[in-house]
């Protein structure tokens, strides 16, 4: 099905064989990736993500040095190929997260643009993206001030990260939030979003990943055919919910169009 929606979709799975079977966009961890022998050659274009969340929640702190993801990075470029660009080692800014590290939200937002202008004066031929960190709008708002004072114009930047905005984006609050970055005219990738925050931001944004297809799956019943335990990382599976929720987000303005949040055949 040909994508409908205003914003970029890119489908997150733990499957990195996938990279060679499908033909839309994927979102793949570096944490999935790096610990592969071989790597897959892309059929599609695709986005990395750096696995900050569960590297801070595990660690407190990046132990990964901006040399080794780099070096991993370059591998992915060249090796998988069609990369259109790689998360930064950034530090979200949840309050889980800064009691984990024992760091203000302010200086998550310094180590974040810390680790953009490292991973960029590498020279490889990546788009490591800005992200934007925070926690109220005015923490997102100071570290759009941050970067600019570091000699970075987002307006200017072809997609920059919004973190630390997954976990609240059916409020109002996190609405808010990408209104007002989308406003400054900040073309916005969303991490980690499921059907309820894209219908409520997608004509905000540029882009947005989401792998709620997989916990959905985890807590369902497997798909008629499928011999696994669940579908949680199931192909036919996934399909079938990006066809879903791309449907759902083709139905926007004013129009109601609801689709069930575990799809199976008999549903679709």
């Amino acid at each position: 099905m040909e994508q409908q929606n205003k914003a970029l979709f890119y489908l997150g799975t733990h499957m990195t064989n996938w990279l060679s079977e499908v033909s839309y966009p994927l979102f793949i961890s570096d944490r999935r990736l790096r610990v592969r022998k071989g790597l897959p050659r892309a059929n599609c274009r695709w986005a990395l993500d750096s696995g900050g969340f569960t590297e801070l929640s595990m660690n407190g702190t990046w132990q990964t040095t901006a040399v080794e993801y780099s070096s991993r990075v370059r591998r992915y470029s060249e090796e998988i190929g069609r990369l259109d660009w790689a998360a930064p080692q950034d530090w979200m800014c949840e309050p889980q997260i800064t009691k984990r590290t024992g760091l203000t939200v302010q200086e998550h937002q310094a180590r974040t643009i810390d680790s953009v202008e490292r991973l960029r004066d590498f020279g490889l031929n990546v788009n490591f993206v800005p992200v934007l960190q925070g926690w109220s709008k005015s923490d997102y708002l100071r570290h759009i001030d941050m970067y600019t004072q570091r000699g970075f114009d987002l307006a200017s930047e072809p997609v920059v990260g919004v973190g630390t905005v997954c976990r609240r984006q059916a409020t109002s609050e996190a609405e808010d939030i990408i209104k007002t970055l989308s406003g400054a005219g900040i073309s916005i990738h969303a991490f980690g979003f499921k059907k309820v925050g894209l219908m409520k931001c997608n004509q905000h944004l540029y882009s947005a990943d989401s792998m709620a297809w997989s916990f959905n799956a985890r807590y369902d019943k497997p798909l008629e055919g499928c011999t696994h335990k669940n579908c949680a990382n199931c192909l036919k599976y996934a399909n079938l919910w990006r066809d879903s929720m791309l449907d759902t987000l083709s139905y926007q303005n004013g129009k109601t169009y609801t689709f069930p949040s575990t799809p199976t055949p008999a549903q679709y």
